[in-house]
């Protein structure tokens, strides 16, 4: 599975972008998409996660209510809405491609064994 993200950018606070993430390759091995971020100093955090089959969302608590993460299945693409940015969000984004095992998705569960390369975000304040 290749993932690839885009959309990455500089933007004031309280502004907003659009984070792209297209999946190619052994669809059969994936059925959640996640987005994560590392800022300098810090570790990789989780940001959200949808589940392909029916688009059930997850998100950290500190993005919920701004962003909002999205799945277009014919396109193998998957969006990240960030809308009223904060300087914080500042990071290199990951998207990850993966897989749950199981009837009920559990977000927190599921593993991420496909990377792509990151886009950087920048919100100045």
């Amino acid at each position: 599975v290749r993932v690839t993200e885009s959309g990455g950018g500089l933007v004031q606070a309280g502004g907003s972008l659009r984070l792209s993430c297209a999946a190619s390759g052994r669809s059969f091995s994936r059925n959640a998409m996640g987005w994560f971020r590392q800022a300098p100093g810090k570790e990789r955090e989780f940001v959200a996660s949808v589940y392909l089959s029916d688009g059930s969302t997850y998100y950290a608590d500190s993005v919920q209510g701004r962003f909002t993460i999205s799945r277009d299945n014919a396109k193998n693409t998957v969006y990240l809405q960030m809308n009223n940015l904060k300087p914080e969000d500042t990071a290199v984004y990951y998207c990850a491609a993966g897989w749950w095992n199981g009837s009920t998705w559990s977000p927190r569960r599921t593993t991420y064994d496909y990377w792509g390369q990151g886009t950087q975000v920048t919100v100045s304040s």
